[in-house]
């Protein structure tokens, strides 16, 4: 509730239960309950197996799917909630290959990599490797934070951005002072690219 106060757009529910920022189907219900209308609500999963899926279908309200493991295109859709796929910025990785991949994803999320963790690194990639071409559509995640999220926004000019651990005053813990100062360093970043 508190991104909501800050002017958050959206809200990320973690429901991979070896995240320090997982929840519950039941309190991701709760806060699902509470959110107002015109802000969107993302159910986070790694690899869901179909009791999750199906728990997240059934009993929460979200808007999308935030799939951010070893996910194919087929896994991603068979909820039937619209999707969201993270991709991890790996060294061999060819972001053009894996965007026609899940072409049928609401948009692509480009995080950081680091092996044997799917995401909340804390780290940021190069953002020169986006293509200039693919910069509008994608939702920009890694290692961003207050200090860095204006850059990130002036930089890439992507349709959203993403944080987690960059508001947080430590693992699963959030910093509300960090998210007020994270949106707004977003609208400052935003009014730089837009005006």
């Amino acid at each position: 509730m508190a991104a909501v106060d800050a002017g958050a757009d959206a809200i990320g529910l973690v429901l991979w239960e070896r995240s320090p920022r997982a929840v519950s189907i039941e309190i991701a219900a709760e806060i699902c309950s509470r959110v107002p209308a015109f802000i969107t609500t993302v159910a986070l999963t790694v690899d869901a197996d179909a009791d999750l899926v199906n728990g997240i279908r059934d009993k929460l309200k979200v808007d999308i799917i935030q799939c951010h493991g070893n996910e194919s295109p087929e896994c991603c859709e068979r909820s039937g909630i619209p999707y969201m796929k993270a991709i991890r910025m790996r060294k061999d990785v060819v972001l053009e290959e894996e965007i026609e991949r899940f072409s049928g994803a609401r948009s692509i999320l480009l995080d950081a990599y680091r092996k044997g963790i799917p995401g909340g690194t804390g780290e940021r990639f190069d953002w020169l490797r986006i293509p200039a071409s693919y910069r509008p559509q994608i939702v920009l995640a890694g290692g961003l934070n207050s200090a860095n999220v204006a850059e990130a926004i002036t930089t890439v000019k992507p349709y959203a951005v993403d944080v987690s651990g960059g508001v947080e005053a430590s693992p699963g813990i959030k910093d509300h002072r960090k998210i007020t100062e994270f949106v707004a360093a977003v609208r400052v970043g935003d009014q730089r690219v837009y005006g």
